[in-house]
């Protein structure tokens, strides 16, 4: 994200209204913009599902297909994406790019098996017919690789063609689909198909993008396993953050709320239509985090460690150090006051925009939206501190606020199915985004009390080379491929 900073800065830079306009439009579209574009598109083809007369059961068969598609997509990436991001900018920093490019196949090669392999199994008792099994597993394993692009495509600076290639591939799915309605052919499998080409499509430029500005290269396609070693916390974070945030959706299958809408694919639509809309009153805090912390607090993050490294006088390291934590806490608490408006305005007036457009709100949904709204804004506000943590290299404190994101996020949502009315469904959800703001902030305060001292005295288990468990994976893969090489010569 630095690198958006960087962009943003010289926006910022400029004066005059039209130029902030500009710059927070910038940060709006680069941050948000494949999120709001991915749901037009997911929105769009099922209003065009509803026009060309598809049934409700099929069109609620087509929602949990794509839901559950995603979720398996999101959950086996989020367990690596952290790491391999970890890896990108280590070789980024030490000029080693020829070695990025083997990482990306060696990552998405196992991911895929991952994936594959359980989604397969799970699509093969859904209940569902052999062709949609298939539409399934083809299109969750295209968004492995899309959300693994979207790792190592960070390191570009190039944001015009990435926004471009979202936008032309999910027009161009869109387009698809109203052609499938005009031949008269709209099914599941022809609406299915047209997501599947989007993002397939989208896959295909991202990769494209990453062979214009990465070398090829050429050595082991598994070595950012021994990563895993040295950085442990960070594969965990990712998982428990994803888990913390997604969990509760799926638990609430097997609540009352549940509808069976065909074997094994189930669904909550009283309480993930509140959720999905509750989930946008985030995007003030994720615009937020370039525009203000990345602009104004890296600089200052930036200078304080340049310091350390440069051999800079204790005077001057002291300055700099209460200069930083002075700018980072007026902008975390910026951009907490502008997630409480943000969080207040759907409260009042969400409900009634989503009345407004039909979306089928009842008054149990509307009070689960109204917590979902107050949870994802702690969530927010949290991950915005809990990724400051990672900024200082606190991996424990990250990990230990997203543990108990997930522990209490999930576990709640168990409770709250066995003990509350479901007019406070909800609750379960927003409790872990309290615990998970309350930890991670009380742990910022605390680490940054003492940043010199941890700062000084870092050690990075692992980083002497030691041979854990996935470094004598990697050892074990890279023997194979050099088995396999010298039996071909």
């Amino acid at each position: 994200m630095a690198g958006i900073g960087f962009s943003l800065k010289k926006l910022f830079a400029k004066k005059g209204f039209f130029s902030l306009c500009r710059a927070y439009g910038y940060a709006g579209i680069i941050c948000t913009g494949p999120m709001l574009l991915g749901v037009a598109l997911l929105a769009g083809i099922a209003l065009i599902g509803r026009i060309g007369g598809m049934e409700k059961h099929d069109r609620e068969l087509m929602n949990c297909m794509l839901t559950y598609s995603l979720f398996v997509s999101l959950t086996v990436t989020s367990w690596f994406n952290m790491v391999t991001t970890r890896y990108v900018s280590d070789m980024l920093y030490e000029e080693k790019t020829d070695k990025i490019m083997p990482s990306f196949y060696g990552s998405c090669m196992i991911m895929l098996v991952l994936g594959g392999t359980g989604y397969g199994i799970f699509l093969f008792f859904s209940g569902v017919s052999l062709l949609f099994q298939f539409l399934c597993l083809w299109f969750s394993l295209i968004m492995i690789v899309v959300w693994t692009e979207t790792v190592y495509l960070t390191a570009l600076k190039d944001y015009r063609s990435l926004v471009l290639a979202f936008t032309i591939s999910l027009m161009l799915g869109f387009l698809a689909a109203i052609l499938f309605v005009i031949l008269g052919w709209v099914c599941i499998t022809s609406l299915m198909l047209s997501i599947i080409f989007a993002y397939g499509l989208l896959m295909v430029w991202n990769y494209k993008l990453l062979l214009d500005y990465f070398p090829v290269g050429e050595g082991s396609k598994y070595s950012f396993l021994r990563w895993i070693d040295r950085y442990p916390a960070l594969s965990l974070i990712g998982g428990f953050a994803n888990l913390g945030l997604f969990g509760h959706l799926a638990i609430m299958y097997f609540g009352p709320l549940k509808v069976q809408v065909e074997g094994l694919f189930y669904g909550a639509p009283l309480h993930d239509v509140p959720a999905l809309f509750a989930f946008f009153s985030v995007l003030v805090t994720t615009i937020n985090f370039v525009t203000s912390v990345e602009v104004r607090f890296y600089p200052k993050y930036r200078n304080y460690y340049s310091l350390f490294n440069d051999n800079g006088s204790i005077r001057d390291i002291e300055q700099v150090e209460e200069e930083m934590l002075t700018v980072l806490k007026q902008e975390l608490t910026f951009g907490g006051h502008k997630q409480f408006i943000s969080t207040i305005l759907f409260v009042v007036f969400g409900s009634v925009l989503v009345d407004a457009l039909s979306m089928g709100f009842t008054d149990l949904s509307e009070g689960i939206f109204r917590f979902m709204c107050v949870g994802y804004g702690l969530y927010a506000v949290g991950n915005s501190v809990m990724l400051i943590l990672l900024y200082f290299e606190d991996y424990t404190g990250a990990l230990w606020g997203t543990g108990l994101f997930a522990l209490v996020s999930c576990a709640g949502t168990i409770l709250q199915l066995l003990f509350v009315e479901p007019r406070f469904y909800g609750i379960g959800f927003l409790c872990g985004g309290a615990v998970f703001y309350q930890a991670v902030w009380v742990r910022l305060e605390w680490y940054t009390k003492r940043l010199p001292c941890f700062l000084l005295c870092k050690y990075t288990p692992g980083a002497d080379g030691g041979a854990g468990r996935f470094a004598r994976l990697a050892g074990y893969l890279e023997q194979r491929i050099e088995r396999r090489e010298r039996e071909k010569a």
